[in-house]
């Protein structure tokens, strides 16, 4: 599969654009790309933002994945979103995974722990079959892992009326908090409970389809799923 992020390197951070340079709390900042990867990876779903027919904004929620150098999404040829996507317009993809609320002694210092990661660029069509399936593959492993030994990939018309983008993690930054709140001196003999509550995604018992013609044991990919989500591609 083609490489398509070249910046730097291969396993060498991008470094900061003017676009991707942290200005409001720099500390918190990374161009690390295994840190930035590896919340790509971990996060179940991302926002795609750009400029649509007049200007007008849109963000939109989806499934990604990433494969090496590349984020991959998917969906109907009739979705405005990726049509409008795959015509060349700059996209600005984002993915958050929330790791805790951080409740202060005063309410303006309250925060959330968090890791987040931005990533700019232009997004292209997948035209070529292999990697399409390829595309495929992945998007079903992002959602759980082994799934796609599982389950019926798409078929050749199916695939036909799947449209696939895909947008390099060439120009991308990562930002993370951790810690306990950080209350101003005035404040640290306030009697007030302080601290974090960390949240983490935890899946529940499994729902079988009631349509089942059989009762089929819970698949590996659903026993064991867990947040940290792998890539293909490394």
């Amino acid at each position: 599969m083609t490489k398509l992020w070249n910046a730097t390197p291969a396993g060498e951070p991008p470094g900061p654009t003017a676009r991707t340079e942290l200005r409001r709390h720099p500390e918190r900042g990374s161009h690390d790309r295994a840190v930035i990867d590896a919340i790509l990876d971990e996060a179940p779903i991302c926002h795609v933002g750009f400029a649509g027919p007049g200007g007008q904004p849109y963000v939109v929620p989806t499934i990604h994945a990433r494969v090496g150098d590349v984020l991959y999404l998917h969906g109907s040829p009739a979705s405005r979103a990726l049509r409008t996507l795959g015509a060349g317009v700059p996209a600005c993809v984002t993915a958050t995974i929330l790791d805790g609320l951080v409740l202060a002694r005063s309410a303006f210092n309250h925060s959330m722990n968090y890791r987040s990661v931005m990533v700019l660029g232009t997004m292209t069509p997948v035209e070529d079959p292999a990697e399409k399936d390829a595309a495929f593959r992945a998007i079903v492993e992002h959602v759980a892992a082994g799934r796609s030994l599982e389950a019926r990939m798409p078929s050749p018309e199916e695939s036909r009326k799947t449209l696939v983008v895909r947008i390099p993690v060439e120009e991308a930054s990562a930002k993370l908090r951790t810690g306990p709140p950080k209350d101003d001196p005035k404040d640290m003999a306030l009697p007030v409970w302080a601290g974090v509550l960390p949240l983490r995604l935890v899946a529940l018992a499994p729902e079988p389809d009631p349509s089942l013609d059989l009762p089929l044991p819970v698949p590996p990919s659903v026993l064991g799923y867990g947040p940290a989500r792998g890539s293909v591609g490394g």
